[in-house]
């Protein structure tokens, strides 16, 4: 048990620092963006947005809050995401890390 936890702290500390590494460097505001203009281009902002549309038609838009909103798109506009976006950004990623291991 002791050794899963320790592992988990790991995890979250090397995600902490990944993620500081791409603060820093303004290399996850470019992954935004690409991630952004990849949803555009296949469609997915589209869907989501009609999906919303057709959420607040069945329920009614006072009788949906906010957070009732986001808790039923989050798992759609998940699961939507290409895996092609998701692999391209994953490449960044790991393209970013090497190019830093090797500074």
């Amino acid at each position: 048990m002791a050794d899963l936890q320790e592992r988990k702290l790991r995890d979250a500390q090397m995600r902490a620092t990944i993620n500081q590494k791409l603060v820093e460097t303004g290399e996850r505001e470019r992954l935004k963006e690409l991630l952004r203009a990849r949803l555009i281009e296949c469609g997915w902002r589209d869907e989501l947005k009609a999906y919303c549309k057709e959420i607040v038609q069945q329920k009614g838009l006072e009788h949906i809050t906010v957070d009732d909103l986001v808790s039923e798109m989050t798992p759609r506009g998940r699961s939507l995401v290409p895996d092609e976006v998701k692999k391209e950004l994953l490449q960044r990623i790991r393209t970013f890390l090497a190019q830093q291991s090797n500074m």
